[in-house]
């Protein structure tokens, strides 16, 4: 499945510390490969119909969208504040 970064995703991601950044792009490569994957534990946000998220470690989570067959990063930043504004 293709995956697309919005520009607030691209905008997160580059504010975010550089050890955050590398677990996130292994994130990435787990989304890309296998959604289903047990370490990525993605759900749907609560209250949303199709917005997913994703766990980056403990404390810092990104959200997508299934758009078709294209996964559409929406955000990612810590839990409270990615999830606020999924």
């Amino acid at each position: 499945m293709p995956i697309i970064l919005t520009w607030r995703f691209g905008r997160a991601f580059r504010a975010l510390n550089k050890q955050i950044q590398k677990k996130a792009l292994r994130v990435l490569e787990l989304l890309d490969r296998d959604m289903g994957h047990p370490s990525l534990r993605c759900k749907l946000v609560q209250g949303t119909p199709d917005i997913y998220e994703a766990r980056v470690d403990l404390k810092y989570r990104m959200t997508f969208q299934l758009v078709g067959e294209v996964k559409v990063l929406r955000n990612i930043d810590n839990h409270d504040e990615c999830l606020r504004n999924p």
